[in-house]
């Protein structure tokens, strides 16, 4: 599965529009660096998995929304695992990260 940023940052500007939220106050909530979504939004700038997570909470939707155009907000699980991943060092993170992706690339 290949993904395609300048569709994700399309899904994510979607989502913040349809909130009503600009750009700077979704940095601030996801705790993201100055003009860092606007280049995400643009397929400028390729977002970490915990950045997604991060962007999914702020945004009150679930990361699959972003990867895939998919939302299961009535599935409150992958919370969970946002709050595992904001407590890792950045070992874990990349270790975390090269899990999700091996896992999304699976047939279960």
């Amino acid at each position: 599965m290949n993904l395609d940023y300048q569709e994700i940052g399309k899904r994510i500007a979607r989502r913040r529009r349809q909130l009503g939220f600009k750009q700077a106050e979704v940095e601030e909530w996801a705790n993201i660096g100055y003009k860092y979504l606007s280049n995400i939004e643009r397929g400028i700038s390729i977002p970490s998995t915990e950045v997604i997570m991060r962007l999914a909470i702020a945004l009150d939707t679930t990361p699959d929304e972003f990867l895939v155009g998919t939302s299961r907000a009535r599935d409150e699980g992958w919370k969970n695992t946002a709050e595992y991943l904001r407590t890792m060092n950045p070992k874990q993170l990349e270790l975390a990260d090269s899990f999700l992706r091996w896992l999304s690339e699976q047939d279960l």
